[in-house]
């Protein structure tokens, strides 16, 4: 039907995924290959997609590009949704709340869009070794990240169906409405074909200029994964390099200054400073020690630290509204 011969092999970032197959026999995908759009990826854990739909294992399965329903069946199934997808002439559901750069982020309530979320929730699945919410969806926000020219692109070579104007879902995360430890994020994910473009750090940085507009000093759900654990250690140590060399020469922050600059907790800026290595063992002000400039800036220099954040604030479609009505 035209769909099997253009499909393109999406490789692993690195080649493997984040742990061994071997170290957890238990974890191998129960999908052998996931068909996004023409993109063919090679899953890394199992999901909990229903054994009455899927099975208990399968070789391939399609999943829609625009809503994330899936199927086994690629002949009387799978393109026949492809035809009457109710997302393929729209954009992704939700409001468009951020856009800069050939980006937007659309947040979705997962009460009001209950299915999107389960489908969008179990194909994550496929890449994260400890998700566990994929059915009770109701509690949560959504945050897509919507490429408008994504690298690889997505097309569909299916006579009938044209390809979509309105953008690409290439990554998520995701937030409790109410959280009693005030966590600003509980899964994220960029999907393996545009991993490694800096995206997850668009997400990461999205989730605390939100805490920031609500007020809330939070970070994200903990434990965290191995992945998300370097996610955010590349995160905290870039906010908080930029942070430093952006205050004028002889201001002292404090980790305090650098918590309600940033609201990344005082917790995670003060792990983040000793694995950076830029702590002097100083007694000053009461402080056990103090924060050595010049080796945040070696250090910045070494890790080429951009001085742009990676979300502009000035991209908040809503913050920009409220201004415009303020005045």
């Amino acid at each position: 039907m035209g769909l099997e011969a253009p499909i393109q092999h999406v490789a692993t970032p690195n080649g493997v995924k984040p742990e061994s197959k071997k170290a957890r026999p238990s974890m191998d995908p129960n999908v052998h290959n996931a068909v996004l759009g023409s993109l063919l990826i090679k899953p890394w854990y199992p999901s909990f997609y229903p054994e009455e739909l899927v099975g208990r294992e399968v070789e391939r399965l399609y999943i829609c590009q625009w809503c994330f329903k899936y199927s086994k069946d690629l002949i009387n199934e799978f393109l026949g949704h492809l035809k009457v997808c109710p997302l393929k002439d729209t954009p992704p559901p939700g409001a468009a709340i951020y856009t800069k750069d050939g980006y937007s982020l659309h947040e979705i309530d997962g009460e009001e869009n209950k299915l999107y979320c389960q489908n969008l929730s179990l194909f994550a699945k496929l890449f994260l070794d400890t998700k566990s919410v994929f059915y009770d969806v109701t509690t949560f926000l959504y945050y897509l990240l919507v490429a408008h020219d994504p690298t690889p692109p997505v097309p569909v070579t299916i006579p009938g169906i044209p390809n979509s104007v309105n953008g690409q879902v290439v990554g998520f995360f995701s937030k409790e409405k109410m959280s009693w430890d005030n966590n600003n994020l509980a899964c994220i994910l960029v999907f393996p074909p545009w991993q490694q473009k800096g995206l997850g750090q668009i997400l990461m940085g999205a989730s605390y200029e939100l805490s920031k507009r609500e007020g809330r000093l939070g970070g994200p759900e903990k434990p965290l994964s191995e992945l998300g654990k370097r996610g955010y250690q590349s995160y905290w140590s870039h906010t908080i390099a930029r942070t430093l060399l952006s205050a004028p020469q002889k201001k002292t922050l404090t980790v305090t200054d650098i918590r309600d600059q940033t609201y990344i907790v005082q917790e995670d800026i003060i792990a983040t400073l000793q694995a950076m290595q830029v702590l002097d063992r100083k007694k000053r002000g009461g402080a056990e020690a103090v924060i050595n400039k010049a080796k945040v800036r070696a250090w910045a220099t070494e890790n080429k630290v951009d001085l742009n954040p990676p979300v502009d604030v000035e991209g908040f479609v809503e913050m920009e509204e409220e201004e415009e009505e303020e005045k």
